[in-house]
């Protein structure tokens, strides 16, 4: 036994320590895998990533697209008579079809974006006018109803997901939060420069205020190290209503100060040049913090 034991026994010793190499190559082999699957899960998600970068040409193109939204819904409502009910039940059942398009869209498409855009900021110009004037319940207490409304999809959403940022929108459950957001904040925009305006300012007044609060949304970005989280949804918010002052100025009076063009002229004019800056204007795809830790906003 004495003698079978010195010959099998390191015989035995071998074969543990080849498990053992075994093993440890096994463990190598599958945490290289997950290490390269979350990899391709996260440039995926890059990929798949259907808003625009936050640049410059976005807030070009957004700030005409609320113009567009300003002069379109009242163009139904006022100059074809609709009504705000009517307009507001059109414009909404647009915008349920293209934030579905969108989500069912398997890439980023510049048109189809903006569309959904126009299309939640005219359903907001005629919302906050049917609070206010169908309603009656001013647009104080339009814009009270809608900060809070905003302020509860955004808790929802950071709560979802731990973050509010743009960056993040990349699967179907964030991008309807991210599309409620949109239309609340366009909506509370309108009644905020509508509000504006309604205290003795005017459109003109009330663009002063307004571009002071971006002014100060701009020198936060470039000179402290605030949220740009929080500061992408102010600048948002507050750009709104120059897409009011901007719709007046086209519309209203050449005595009042303005081009005196029809609303629906106006509204061809801004649509033109929203499809003209698509063409010129960069249109790429944001990063998802998988790709690129930089913010974009």
């Amino acid at each position: 036994m004495r003698i079978l034991y010195h010959v099998l026994g390191p015989i035995t010793d071998l074969s543990f320590a080849i498990e053992a190499e075994l093993r440890q190559s096994l463990v190598y082999v599958l945490s290289g895998r997950i290490e390269l699957m979350n990899a391709t899960a996260n440039n995926l998600k890059g990929a798949l990533s259907k808003v625009p970068e936050v640049t410059l040409g976005f807030w070009i193109i957004k700030i005409a697209a609320t113009t567009l939204g300003e002069t379109g819904g009242d163009s139904v409502t006022m100059t074809f008579n609709w009504g705000y009910l009517a307009g507001t039940l059109l414009f909404l059942g647009f915008l349920v079809v293209l934030v579905i398009a969108q989500i069912l869209a398997k890439k980023f498409n510049p048109f189809l974006y903006w569309a959904t855009i126009v299309a939640s900021t005219t359903f907001g110009t005629t919302m906050a006018d049917f609070a206010d004037r169908s309603l009656g319940i001013g647009y104080a207490g339009g814009s009270a109803l809608l900060l809070v409304s905003l302020l509860v999809v955004l808790a929802l959403w950071h709560w979802s997901e731990g973050t509010i940022s743009v960056n993040t929108v990349a699967t179907p459950k964030v991008e309807c939060f991210y599309w409620a957001a949109i239309t609340f904040s366009q909506t509370l925009g309108t009644a905020l420069g509508d509000w504006m305006a309604d205290t003795g300012l005017g459109y003109e007044g009330g663009a002063l205020v307004f571009a002071a609060g971006l002014v100060i949304v701009g020198a936060l970005y470039l000179w402290t190290n605030f949220s740009r989280v929080l500061l992408f949804w102010a600048a948002f918010i507050l750009t709104r209503p120059f897409g009011a002052t901007l719709g007046d100025f086209l519309d209203k009076p050449v005595s009042d100060g303005g081009l005196n063009f029809s609303r629906p002229l106006a509204s061809a004019i801004i649509a033109a040049f929203i499809v003209i800056c698509l063409f010129i204007l960069p249109q790429r795809a944001g990063r998802h913090p998988g790709v690129s830790s930089q913010p974009a906003e």
